[in-house]
């Protein structure tokens, strides 16, 4: 057992988008169980690719071919996943705001989240606000996440807090917001409950915030 999860580890760390499936299959196969697989497998191996990049030995290149991996082996464990009632760390509706085009980041963002245990519910780019509390509504989240690379959407993310009031959602949803012009003191002036300057501390922040 302990064999097919450091196996499983190795190639999500190095990115064998072809072996993790296999991989993955193997284990089932092997009666482990779907939470072992996710946590011990899966979570383990994310960790370690976020502290690689952390400590600058990897990129956002080698990053998204891990979070790749992970998601080609998470496609084949959710259907055991949701037959064993494994517990998701959280639901998290993810956009780039109004306006915005860029989904590079929020994809990595949304990859990471995922291979830590997160439910993750991907609106895609430039979200109209209201679809964004409609979707919230519907899908009962914990965490909205938003993105914006330009100076000139970023007022979007306010705009998202605001009508989070308004609709009397606000106390209900933890709110994170990212980009590379979106800055710590940025997330305080609006209200945002949390920041995160890349998609390895992302994780941190929404496990922080729940």
């Amino acid at each position: 057992m302990d064999e097919i999860l450091k196996e499983l580890n190795e190639a999500i760390i190095e990115g064998e988008f072809g072996s993790v499936s296999k991989i993955v299959n193997r284990a089932l196969d092997a009666s482990i169980e779907p939470s072992v697989i996710l946590k011990e497998g899966m979570i383990v191996a994310m960790s370690e690719v976020g502290k690689r990049f952390e400590d600058g030995e990897y990129f956002v290149p080698e990053m998204l071919m891990a979070a790749r991996a992970m998601k080609s082996g998470l496609e084949i464990l959710r259907p055991h996943m949701i037959r064993t009632g494994v517990k998701s760390a959280g639901k998290v509706v993810i956009a780039s705001v109004r306006g915005d085009l860029h989904d590079i980041g929020k994809n990595l963002v949304g990859m990471m989240l995922e291979g830590a245990g997160f439910e993750i519910v991907d609106m895609g780019t430039d979200v109209p606000t209201e679809r964004l509390i409609e979707k919230l509504k519907e899908e009962k989240a914990d965490i909205l996440a938003l993105s914006a690379l330009l100076t000139t959407t970023m007022p979007n993310m306010k705009d998202a807090i605001e009508a989070l009031k308004l609709a009397g959602m606000r106390e209900n949803i933890k709110v994170l917001i990212g980009g590379a012009p979106v800055t710590e003191e940025y997330a305080r002036q609006i209200g945002a409950d949390g920041f995160a300057p890349d998609a390895s501390r992302a994780v941190e922040a929404a496990k922080s915030l729940l």
